[in-house]
């Protein structure tokens, strides 16, 4: 574990499945959120890139490619990967599924995109 609030936790997912990821890491946020002050929802987040370092087309040309889950933002100078989840009934798989999901494909395009392991 990375850090641990009571409203976020920030933890660390290490890749060595295969060569392409071998040795690498992403940090993964997961914060609660409550949506339309009624809803509990958790978010999973992980930046890969610096805006300014990559043109914003091809990433978001690339995601819509590839991606299964998620979707890119922009956190103030970071491109994140994020997805959201309500907890109402919530099962661990269909928490944990969309984890690695998420994690992998930022860790993919963090790769494709930067040729770094910053996140």
């Amino acid at each position: 574990m990375v850090r641990d609030d009571p409203d976020e936790i920030r933890i660390r997912i290490v890749f060595g499945a295969d060569a392409y990821t071998e040795g690498r890491a992403q940090v993964m946020v997961i914060a609660r959120e409550v949506f339309d002050h009624r809803e509990d929802w958790v978010q999973i987040a992980t930046p890969f890139a610096r805006v300014e370092e990559v043109n914003l087309y091809h990433v978001l040309r690339e995601a819509g490619a590839s991606l299964v889950v998620g979707g890119v933002v922009v956190m103030g100078e970071h491109l994140v990967l994020r997805h959201a989840l309500p907890l109402v009934n919530l099962d661990l798989n269909e928490f944990v599924d969309p984890l690695e999901l998420v994690a992998g494909s930022a860790e993919l395009l963090e790769q494709q995109f930067t040729g770094r392991d910053d996140y």
